[in-house]
Parts: C-alpha cells; sequence; structure tokens
C-alpha cells in the first residue's frame, strides 16, 4: 500500500467543531442545569425523609445536607431555609400522593389498599407534623394542601355513590367518607388499637361501606319520592 498515494482534506470547520465555545456552551449549560437539578432533588428527598422520622424543631439543615451529600450552605443557597424545603417538598409531594392514591372511581377495595399504603409510608410523619401544627406554623400551608387533596381524592374515589345525592346529602357523605378514611382513623386502629395493616384495612372497608350504605340509601329514597 502506497501511503504517498493518499490525500486527506480537513477544513477548518472540522478541526473547530469540538472547540468552539459558542457550540459546547449549550451542552455545558445543559450538563450544568441537570446537576444542579439532581442534587435538588436529592435535598427535598433527604428533606422529606427527615419529616417523616424528625420533630420539625428537631429537623437541622445539617442532618438534610448529610443525608444529601451536599454542604449546609448547598441547601441554604438553593432553599433558603427549612420554610424554603417545606415549600419543596409540599409542591412534590402532594402532587405524588395524589397519584398513588388514583384509582378507577367506585373500586371500593382498591381505594382502600392504596390508602393504607400511603399510610404505611407516611400515616406517622403525617400525624407528627398535624400534633406540632400550632406550635410551628410553617408546617400549615403543606397540611392544608394535604388536606385538600385528600377530600379531592375521596371524591374522586367515591363519586359513583356521591354523584347519585343531592346537597346537602352529597356533601355530609363526603363529610363522612374524608372521616373514615382520615390519618387519624388508620393511627387508632394501627397504632393506639395495636392492629395489623390488614386488620386496619378491614376497619377502614368497614367504617366506609357503611357511609356508602346510607348514600345508596338515601339515593334510593331520594328516587322514589320522584
Amino acid at each position: 500500500m502506497n501511503l504517498r498515494s493518499f490525500e486527506i482534506h480537513v477544513t477548518d470547520n472540522d478541526m473547530n467543531d469540538c472547540d468552539d465555545p459558542a457550540r459546547s456552551r449549550p451542552y455545558r449549560q445543559t450538563t450544568r442545569a441537570d446537576a444542579a437539578e439532581a442534587t435538588a432533588r436529592r435535598i427535598v428527598d433527604a428533606f422529606g425523609e427527615c419529616l417523616r422520622s424528625r420533630w420539625f424543631d428537631e429537623l437541622t439543615l445539617e442532618e438534610v445536607a448529610h443525608r444529601a451529600g451536599v454542604a449546609a450552605r448547598t441547601v441554604i443557597r438553593r432553599f433558603g431555609g427549612k420554610e424554603g424545603l417545606l415549600k419543596a417538598f409540599a409542591e412534590d409531594f402532594i402532587p405524588a400522593v395524589g397519584a398513588s392514591r388514583a384509582t378507577p372511581p367506585g373500586d371500593v377495595e382498591a381505594a382502600i389498599a392504596r390508602l393504607v399504603e400511603v399510610y404505611e409510608a407516611w400515616g406517622d410523619g403525617v400525624f407528627r407534623n398535624l400534633a406540632q401544627e400550632e406550635r410551628h406554623p410553617a408546617l400549615t400551608p403543606l397540611l392544608d394542601r394535604g388536606r385538600s387533596a385528600h377530600r379531592a381524592i375521596t371524591e374522586a374515589n367515591f363519586a359513583p355513590w356521591l354523584d347519585r345525592l343531592a346537597e346537602p346529602d352529597r356533601r355530609r357523605t363526603l363529610d363522612a367518607l374524608v372521616a373514615a378514611t382520615d390519618v387519624y382513623a388508620w393511627k387508632l386502629a394501627r397504632r393506639d388499637m395495636g392492629r395489623s395493616r390488614e386488620e386496619t384495612a378491614i376497619l377502614l372497608r368497614r367504617l366506609v361501606d357503611a357511609v356508602l350504605a346510607q348514600a345508596s340509601a338515601l339515593a334510593s329514597a331520594a328516587g322514589s319520592r320522584r
């Protein structure tokens, strides 16, 4: 093979494509943004883990930073402090719980199963936050979003019964369903009575079934009067 017979044509563009700052800058910016977002996600997740197992006044930014693998100043620079972390956590956590509790309307068994699954993971932390809300008003926005989401999810789950009722029976029935599936009902059975997860699910199902039976009776009575 005669190497002299080969001609290599190289243009300035070929040589400079990889070194052109204008071309590489968007990639570097995207990479930095992705890394910053991943860091923020780790911090918020770490805060959630702390919130699940700590009283709010015991929770420290240093612990959050340690769990996230960053310096405390990184947490402060990104979120400011506990209130900023609470806001970021609520914006992510509440929709995620709503998605995990979504079931086909009218599927009572699935609704109860998803509810118990959420309470097994977060019930103790939620109850702890409720117990200290008066002492730490910064928790109120998170808890208010949780209360509102619980009512909306309950309304969607049991819409086939609720939609047959006129006011005020519809509102009263929804109130009863919200109470029957509240974290306090789970805590009463699971922690105070010491019932198993399975027994707790059965108890909640019986409460819900009783409310739904009354709702059906009210709907039937209203229909017979028409």
